[in-house]
């Protein structure tokens, strides 16, 4: 008998940049040349005792000095489906970038877990490097080592049951200490991808998006999520427009904005 708690999962969408091509998608490039977008979310879950953020998104200093649109702060996308950021407890960073790291000082009153690899990696030799330091942003680092001197942070060695019902694991591969998120829910187990797969084609097609730290943990990290959700369809890619269309909106208004992830998909 299943005794896990039961999440309902939302992603919100907060941002979006048009400007990119399909070849810049995939390790190789992609035969099929033409505009290709990238949507960005955070997610939520929310379970009858306790609700849980993932990821914290970019600010608006970021947003037009990296030329993406944003739309919404992700605290304004949590109002939308009635979550105040200030109840938030908990926090699960899957990695450092830039998009994901974000603003979590919106939420003064949560625990922030991260993988040991991601901090060592995002504060260590690697980052002299501009082709891996490139997605980062160095004042949300610093804020992060200012956190875990404040006894925020919760370090994460591998993978972690944070409650009955969700847990972390480690994937490496887009960066050293990449995590997903796995959830129980009403249609069974659900994997947040994040940038462990930015897009369905990125793991349906075996073709890693080229923002990569290990190619080879990246594709071992397809197959431990598949292994880890129900079904290929309970995967969830970090970035991809597709989710908006493929999943089922709260309501009406929130049509665009908000996916509801834990029922089937259209």
């Amino acid at each position: 008998m299943n005794e896990s708690e039961q999440f309902e999962v939302y992603a919100i969408r907060y941002a979006h940049h048009g400007d990119r091509n399909a070849n810049e998608m995939f390790i190789g490039g992609d035969p099929h040349e033409g505009p290709m977008a990238l949507d960005y979310f955070v997610w939520v879950a929310i379970g009858s005792t306790h609700t849980y953020l993932i990821d914290t998104g970019f600010s608006a200093e970021v947003a037009q000095r990296r030329q993406r649109k944003l739309l919404r702060t992700p605290a304004e996308g949590l109002a939308l489906i009635g979550v105040d950021a200030s109840t938030i407890q908990d926090v699960i960073l899957t990695h450092l970038h830039y998009d994901h790291v974000g603003n979590f000082d919106m939420f003064p009153n949560a625990t922030l877990h991260v993988q040991d690899k991601e901090i060592a990696y995002a504060t260590g030799r690697y980052m002299r490097e501009p082709p891996l330091r490139g997605a980062y942003e160095v004042d949300d680092v610093i804020g992060l080592v200012r956190e875990v001197y404040g006894g925020r942070v919760e370090f994460h060695n591998g993978d972690a049951v944070l409650s009955p019902g969700i847990s972390v694991h480690f994937i490496g591969g887009h960066t050293m200490g990449m995590q997903c998120v796995r959830l129980w829910t009403q249609r069974g187990w659900l994997v947040l991808a994040s940038d462990a797969s930015h897009l369905y084609a990125n793991m349906e097609e075996i073709k890693p998006f080229p923002i990569v730290f290990d190619v080879g943990q990246m594709v071992d990290g397809y197959r431990i999520m598949r292994a880890l959700a129900d079904s290929a369809d309970h995967i969830i890619p970090g970035h991809d427009p597709l989710v908006i269309e493929r999943y089922p909106t709260p309501s009406d208004k929130l049509k665009g904005i908000v996916a509801r992830l834990d029922v089937a998909p259209h």
